[in-house]
């Protein structure tokens, strides 16, 4: 089966493959159910029990950094930077997102950016993070970015974040809703040195 990924707005991301795959679901408007859902860390805008319980399943699994597992119910799995587990033939791996100069996702919290390796695809999902020297160690085949800037990448250091992990796509998001416009995903795609797609959000 061929791997889709969907923008759903903002930061929030639908793989579907062998499984059906949920990162940070934020205002969800519909679609199939998930067998796994990713939560990168505890912000409203990316943990959101209402439009997890609208997905989850009796057998879905939900993986999230410690500080979100009191918020959720079911079969829950905590992760910090640097741990691996896989779900089904899903691998996924825990890499730092933060703010090194910036108060709103402090290093300190261990919250979460992801790679998934779904059907032989290392897909990385940076979550809230600026440009972090733990980028120059991340190999994915595709690269899905925040670009809205203020609390996360802007437009050119997400550029700059492509050219160190140099995957095959780059997918601009944590744009057009609460910060950010489809402008700034524009300039990604203007100064990223990889193939970009910009997705309409579904």
């Amino acid at each position: 089966m061929q791997t889709k990924i969907f923008w759903l707005g903002h930061a929030s991301i639908r793989i579907e493959a062998e499984r059906t795959i949920y990162i940070d679901p934020w205002k969800v408007k519909g679609g199939p159910r998930a067998d796994l859902i990713l939560i990168s860390h505890s912000h409203h805008d990316h943990l959101s029990p209402a439009d997890i319980e609208k997905l989850r399943k009796a057998d879905t699994v939900i993986v999230g950094p410690a500080d979100c597992a009191s918020q959720l119910s079911g079969d829950v799995r905590t992760m910090a930077p640097g741990d691996s587990l896989t779900v089904g033939a899903v691998r996924i791996e825990a890499v730092p997102a933060y703010n090194p100069r910036k108060p709103y996702h402090p290093q300190a919290n261990l919250w979460l950016g992801f790679i998934l390796t779904v059907e032989g695809k290392r897909i990385y999902f940076a979550g809230d993070t600026d440009l972090i020297p733990e980028m120059r160690d991340i190999r994915a085949d595709i690269a899905i970015l925040p670009v809205g800037g203020t609390y996360t990448m802007t437009a050119g250091e997400a550029a700059k974040a492509a050219a160190l992990i140099q995957p095959g796509l780059a997918i601009p998001i944590h744009c057009g809703d609460i910060v950010g416009t489809m402008k700034d995903a524009e300039e990604f795609r203007r100064l990223a040195p990889v193939p970009v797609e910009i997705k309409a959000p579904s």
